[in-house]
C-alpha cells in the first residue's frame, strides 16, 4: 500500500487530511527538514498510530529513504515513547513532589542506543510524544533538538507529519 492509495482511501470527511497528506512528504510542506528526517519521523508516527494500513503505507513510502538503522531508531522511538510519555504524562499530572523524586527504574538504553544521529532519533521522539501526549516529554525533545541546531519550524514540523498521520489514523477508522 502507499501513501497514494493511503489517500484515496480516506472519505470524503477527511478531504483536508487527504490534502495535507500529500504535503508532509515534502520540502514545501515539512521545511526545515531533510528528505530523511521526514521520512523517519513519519515512519516512527506510523508505529504510534497503532494502524497497520497507515503504517504499512509509510513504510513502503519511506522504504527508499532510510536505511535499517533508521527503521530500527523508528521502531525503538515508537515502543520507548509508549512508555515514557505514559510514565512522564502521569508523574507531571500528578503534580506531586515525592512522586517526581523517585527514580524512573524504566530501562530507556535505546535513548541512547539507536544506531543513527542523535538529532534525528530526538525529532522522531519528539513527534512521538506529541502524538502521545505528554508535555513533559515534549518539552524535553524540544530542549534536545534545539541543542542540536534544529529550528522552530523543523519542530513545528515534526509535530505537523504527527497530527497529520494521527488524523490519517483516525479517519480510517470512521464508519462507512
Amino acid at each position: 500500500m502507499s501513501i497514494e492509495t493511503l489517500r484515496a482511501a480516506l472519505p470524503d470527511a477527511a478531504k483536508d487530511i487527504r490534502l495535507n497528506l500529500s504535503t508532509v512528504f515534502t520540502a514545501e510542506g515539512a521545511p526545515d527538514l531533510t528528505d530523511g528526517q521526514r521520512a523517519a519521523i513519519a515512519l516512527a508516527v506510523a508505529y504510534a498510530t497503532r494502524n497497520d494500513r497507515v503504517a504499512t503505507a509509510v513504510e513502503a513510502e519511506t522504504s527508499e529513504l532510510l536505511d535499517n538503522q533508521h527503521r530500527e531508531a523508528a521502531r525503538i522511538a515508537a515502543t520507548l515513547m509508549a512508555m515514557n510519555n505514559v510514565y512522564y504524562r502521569f508523574i507531571h499530572l500528578a503534580e506531586d513532589e515525592a512522586l517526581r523524586k523517585l527514580p524512573a527504574r524504566l530501562r530507556m538504553n535505546g535513548l541512547a542506543q539507536h544506531g543513527i544521529a542523535k538529532l534525528d532519533f530526538e525529532l522522531m521522539a519528539l513527534a512521538v510524544s506529541a502524538v502521545n501526549g505528554c508535555g513533559m516529554c515534549i518539552e524535553s525533545h524540544i530542549h534536545e533538538v534545539r541543542k542540536h541546531g534544529a529550528s522552530d519550524l523543523a519542530i513545528q514540523s515534526s509535530a505537523r507529519i504527527a497530527a497529520v498521520l494521527v488524523a490519517t489514523a483516525q479517519a480510517l477508522s470512521l464508519p462507512a
